[in-house]
């Protein structure tokens, strides 16, 4: 039972390596983006940094409250 999970939990570390992607967004999107980031610097009185240093959370939190995603996974899940 011992080397399973030490298999099993290797598989893990494996699967969370970061992936990196090269994306292109609209303009309109962009300058979104970067007030955001702005308006969020000013709320919390701490520099953002880089606005696409605020990407990753946004798809995260997207991810997370979309119910119909949330359910696919389960069902996908549960199918392995």
């Amino acid at each position: 039972m011992g080397g399973s999970h030490a298999e099993t939990q290797t598989r893990t570390l494996a699967d969370d390596k970061p992936v990196r992607l090269t994306v292109e967004l609209p303009a309109s999107a962009h300058r979104d983006l970067v007030a955001y980031a702005e308006a969020l610097a000013r709320e919390t009185g701490k520099p953002v940094g880089a606005p696409a240093k605020l990407i990753v959370p946004m798809i995260e939190r997207f991810m997370a409250t979309d119910r119909g995603f949330a359910k696919a996974k389960r069902s996908g899940s549960s199918a392995k």
